[in-house]
């Protein structure tokens, strides 16, 4: 039997005024974001807003449906609108954050399982990992630079790689 361990990192500020500057406004941006949230059976808004090389800022909300598996998330929504559009310019970092009237939030919310999958097809497509910022409005704030804090199984099968005809 072989043991293994495996150890996580990430920055913890407990302000926002911690940050730097441009990462102080890509979480503004992220609330901003959260304008655009669907989430009338929840009632829990997330916002996502992701900074590209370029200095464009592409947002993302989530988007609940009745249908309940048929929403998504706010992550999702906005890395889907990077990869539809953007794709030549490389996401630089990404700021999560959430709101709710129902109960403060005081600690940084993480992207779900499905979110961190698609992080890290898009970090591996661009060649770079995305600085990750789950900013919480009313705590800490938590970064990260890249998936393999969050997800350090990924599912990569580079066989599933389309061969050219």
């Amino acid at each position: 039997m072989i043991n293994h361990e495996i150890k996580i990192a990430f920055e913890e500020y407990s302000t926002f005024h911690e940050l730097n500057d441009i990462d102080q406004a890509l979480c503004r941006e992220a609330v901003k974001a959260l304008s655009g949230s669907h989430s009338p059976y929840s009632n829990f808004c997330v916002g996502a807003a992701l900074r590209l090389q370029s200095g464009r800022i592409i947002y993302g909300s989530n988007q609940e449906n009745a249908a309940y598996p048929s929403g998504l998330c706010a992550e999702r929504v906005a890395l889907f609108t990077w990869g539809a559009n953007y794709a030549d310019d490389p996401i630089e970092s990404m700021a999560v954050t959430a709101y709710t009237a129902k109960f403060v939030i005081n600690k940084p919310i993480t992207p779900c399982g499905s979110c961190l999958q698609v992080l890290a097809e898009y970090e591996k497509k661009q060649k770079q990992p995305i600085r990750t910022i789950l900013y919480c409005q009313d705590g800490s704030t938590w970064v990260t630079n890249g998936i393999d804090s969050f997800l350090p199984f990924l599912f990569f099968e580079d066989r599933l790689v389309a061969v050219p005809a």
